[in-house]
């Protein structure tokens, strides 16, 4: 079984928990605001695909991810071109690792029970002229 979704606008990455003090002293760490909403965005696009449907116990899963970023306006035609073409590919944030953890964080007991039960991750990030994620997840 396959289940393909898409999450629309710029890829995202997994923010690092933020630390801040109370005022006798303890430490409270929360989750940003803009990670919390993208987890819920993947969340409800897998649940709108899926109708529901949960990759069941230690079924060993496969996920594919394709990360599309925005063209820079400011680059010249043939950039773009070439950006489209694939020639030239973002090396620039999130990284990979945080784009696959905030997907894999936001499924969690949604689409899977764990996510130890994915055993094999692909990631690309390319350039396109709609950005969004593309994820497929196979069991």
């Amino acid at each position: 079984m396959m289940i393909k979704f898409t999450i629309p606008g710029p890829p995202k990455g997994k923010a690092r928990p933020k630390v801040t003090r109370a005022k006798n002293g303890a430490s409270i760490t929360y989750t940003p605001d803009a990670t919390v909403a993208y987890e819920e965005l993947v969340r409800s696009r897998y649940i709108t695909a899926s109708n529901g449907v949960k990759f069941l116990g230690d079924t060993p899963l496969k996920m594919i991810i394709e990360a599309v970023f925005p063209i820079p306006k400011s680059k010249s035609n043939r950039i773009k071109s070439e950006m489209l073409a694939g020639w030239i590919v973002p090396t620039k944030k999130p990284d990979c690792d945080n784009i696959i953890k905030i997907i894999c964080d936001a499924l969690n007991g949604i689409a899977y029970g764990d996510d130890a039960q994915i055993v094999d991750v692909s990631i690309r990030k390319i350039y396109g002229s709609e950005p969004r994620v593309e994820v497929r997840i196979c069991g």
